[in-house]
């Protein structure tokens, strides 16, 4: 969407203060989309970190992209934005910085989240509401007791305790519509057709995903032998190629499980640390399912209509899932043990939440999630 010269000097122009991750920033997706329906005729900058601008181009719910570099400080993203002369921030993330920013660059309304030693800083403080439940990592001696049949007072969490409704809750408050939506993002067929061309993805091949790291922590993360068995079995029974995801960081983890796959190389590619975020979508698309831990690649290819199949350890499906919740496109494998979810980065005890997903079960789940290869 672009507006004219004219149109723009008139416009109501809005700033969106972006989150920080690549899993959040997608579900932040339907608010966008909704506060894009309540002011049509906006002109909608998004302010968001260097890492995930790849994220934003033609996106519908936007019309600029503006980035704040890794090292920018404060006061020069601030400087930056009283320049912009913005009539409204929206702000999703729930830090002090993303308050203070916005406030130092003198946006006269300020809509954010209630949190606390920011309030403050903002014109309009949203409420949680209702019985929302936020993630609370557990400590060692609940974790114990829930191991050992005693019950923790906790109530479950509400049906609108998902992190999609803390940013339609915000966009709410400004009069859009706080019914949630998919989560969505775009890519063009010439970026699809690059990818294919670069890494070998023949069009009309079908192609199975895998994500087996986990920046968060190893609580999060499926075995990775169990991740090239499913991987394996899926190959042997549906004729496809093997495509392993990952950022920098899983590059070493991405090479230990291509060999411990059986996948000869033409059937084989190894993507950790070889694709920017824009080339992550386009090559996603190209995968007819994407087995995953629960992770920034999850969320992005459920935005982009690719069925996930994620087994949950540490986090909670029902706080964080891809897609839009109760989507029975996405497979998602919640452990039953009593301390799970406990919102760890490593497990205090035997990670017994994701070794007791057996692989058979995560097969099964491969298997229902397999769909006839659609246009993208």
């Amino acid at each position: 969407m672009s507006l004219s010269d004219q149109t723009r000097k008139n416009a109501l122009r809005i700033l969106v203060r972006g989150v920080n991750w690549l899993g959040d920033a997608v579900m932040t997706t339907p608010a966008l989309l909704r506060l894009r329906e309540r002011f049509p005729q906006a002109e909608i900058t998004l302010l968001t970190p260097s890492k995930l601008a790849g994220l934003w181009p033609g996106h519908p719910a936007l019309d600029r992209i503006l980035i704040v570099e890794r090292r920018e400080g404060m006061v020069t993203v601030a400087r930056r934005l009283r320049a912009e002369r913005f009539d409204l921030a929206v702000v999703f993330p729930n830090s002090l910085r993303s308050a203070l920013e916005t406030t130092l660059a003198g946006i006269p309304r300020r809509v954010g989240g209630r949190w606390p030693w920011r309030n403050w800083l903002l014109t309009e403080r949203v409420e949680p509401g209702g019985n929302v439940r936020r993630m609370r990592k557990r400590t060692l001696p609940e974790i114990q007791a829930l191991i050992a049949g005693k019950e923790v007072s906790e109530p479950p969490p509400d049906e609108r305790s998902h992190q999609m409704h803390h940013y339609l809750r915000v966009v709410a408050a400004l009069g859009a519509d706080p019914n949630p939506l998919p989560p969505r993002l775009t890519v063009t067929l010439p970026e699809i057709e690059a990818v294919r061309l670069k890494h070998g993805f023949r069009p009309g091949s079908a192609w199975l995903g895998i994500n087996a790291g986990a920046e968060y922590g190893p609580a999060k993360r499926w075995p990775a032998d169990r991740f090239a068995a499913v991987a394996d079995a899926v190959r042997q029974e549906f004729d496809c190629g093997i495509a392993v995801f990952g950022g920098l960081g899983d590059v070493a983890l991405a090479e230990e499980l291509s060999e411990q796959l059986q996948t000869a190389a033409p059937t084989l590619r190894v993507l950790a640390g070889k694709t920017s975020l824009r080339e992550l979508l386009a090559a996603l698309v190209c995968c007819r399912v994407l087995l995953t831990n629960d992770t920034g690649p999850m969320h992005v290819a459920a935005a982009l209509s690719v069925p996930v199949v994620v087994p949950f350890g540490s986090t909670s499906s029902v706080l964080t899932g891809p897609g839009l919740p109760g989507d029975s496109q996405h497979h998602l494998i919640q452990s039953n043990v009593p301390c799970s979810p406990c919102f760890l980065r490593t497990c205090p005890i035997d990670l017994r939440c994701l070794r007791g997903l057996s692989v058979e079960r995560v097969l099964a789940e491969v298997r229902q999630a397999w769909r006839p290869a659609k246009s993208p």
